[in-house]
């Protein structure tokens, strides 16, 4: 079965979940290195849960026009996340293959995108694994995982007519472009 790597990026108001809420989802499926489907939420926050604060003054307080795109049209965490698990069974079917998670940094992203499926739909259609775009990025230039960041990406891997914008759908585009132009250089 072909792999369709699910470019995910997501906005949240602190480091934890559970303990903090995430904020907004945004997917891009891509087949064949190719973009062919999309996805976005925005979720509510979860109700014992508060907003950390370093995140809201470092972050938040600095990104006015992120914060107001993650708190438009708000679902309930589990009508969210049950739209997210339908859209990924149906680019499963309409893609013949299995959805895989591709996350910058897949750590912090996954662990939120996992621990929403599992409560809100009890199941995750990614499993238990993800591919981490910065240690593909440490394995294709040879780098140490430290010194695997943006600036330090050949050029060819960050020439995107889209432009990171904390905003998750935008953000997920991006990063599946510079994802597709690191897998064409690690063939």
């Amino acid at each position: 079965m072909k792999e369709i790597y699910i470019s995910t990026d997501i906005e949240t108001d602190g480091p934890i979940p559970g303990q903090n809420s995430l904020l907004s989802i945004g997917s891009a499926a891509f087949v064949d290195f190719e973009l062919v489907d999309t996805f976005s939420v925005n979720l509510k926050q979860l109700p014992d849960a508060e907003m950390d604060h370093r995140t809201k003054v470092e972050f938040w307080d600095k990104n006015q026009e992120a914060w107001e795109a993650c708190r438009a049209d708000m679902q309930d965490p589990d009508r969210a996340m049950r739209y997210y698990a339908e859209w990924l069974k149906d680019v499963e079917r309409k893609y013949n293959g299995r959805v895989v998670f591709v996350g910058y940094p897949a750590g912090f992203d996954f662990t939120f995108v996992y621990w929403y499926l599992m409560k809100y739909n009890n199941y995750s259609p990614f499993s238990f694994s993800c591919i981490d775009m910065k240690t593909l990025a440490m394995a294709i230039t040879k780098k140490p995982f430290k010194k695997c960041i943006k600036r330090n990406f050949p050029k060819h891997w960050l020439d995107s007519k889209n432009k990171h914008t904390h905003i998750a759908l935008d953000d997920a585009i991006e990063q599946g472009e510079m994802f597709c132009k690191m897998m064409k250089d690690l063939k």
